[in-house]
């Protein structure tokens, strides 16, 4: 999130205020096994770091990761992001965004930051190879300004590799959309504009 961004968001709300307190709490009693919370005086934005678990390819590296929180948290999705340099993964772009359904459409009021992290480190565990996705230079080039992750469409079709598709700019009713697929291996670029 870019800092204007970050001035423009709204206040938390009251219940969201205290879910977050409560798991701040839950977090210092228990933490995830592999993540230290990064205290700060802001509620709204937490900074996490990640250590890679024993025995994966990212043992013994440390990552860190932004998450920011809606005025509606629980009810909407925080925006979890990799701070750069961001782990070569298979779903994790450059730039830091994640391809990780439970940020996105699987979200559920019930998840919890401790919950987020630890699906986090169970995808960084399972990989088998350290590389981009192989759509991740046109998705960056796309996201520049500071664009949210979830603004992203994404697409959760295989656990292999990411599909997005990007609102680049909104001009009067037209909405231009870039649609990234993957067609034998290659990425192929979509450029269509449709009105609202």
């Amino acid at each position: 999130m870019t800092s204007s961004s970050a001035h423009s968001r709204k206040a938390l709300s009251k219940i969201a205020c205290n879910r977050l307190q409560k798991e701040l709490v839950e977090w210092q009693v228990n933490p995830p096994a592999g993540f230290k919370h990064k205290v700060t005086d802001n509620l709204q934005r937490w900074i996490i770091e990640v250590n890679g678990a024993p025995g994966t390819i990212y043992a013994n590296e440390t990552y860190q990761l932004q998450v920011d929180f809606p005025e509606h948290y629980p009810m909407e999705a925080p925006q979890v992001i990799f701070i750069p340099p961001a782990p070569l993964h298979p779903h994790i772009y450059s730039n830091g965004h994640i391809c990780l359904d439970i940020l996105y459409d699987s979200w559920s009021p019930a998840m919890t930051v401790s919950s987020i992290c630890i699906s986090i480190l169970s995808m960084l565990s399972s990989a088998t190879v350290k590389q981009r996705p192989t759509d991740n230079d046109r998705y960056v080039k796309n996201c520049r300004n500071g664009r949210s992750p979830k603004e992203t469409r994404w697409w959760f079709h295989d656990d292999k590799t990411p599909i997005c598709q990007i609102i680049v700019g909104v001009h009067g009713r037209t909405v231009n959309v870039i649609t990234l697929l993957h067609v034998d291996d290659e990425v192929i670029e979509c450029t269509a504009n449709s009105c609202c």
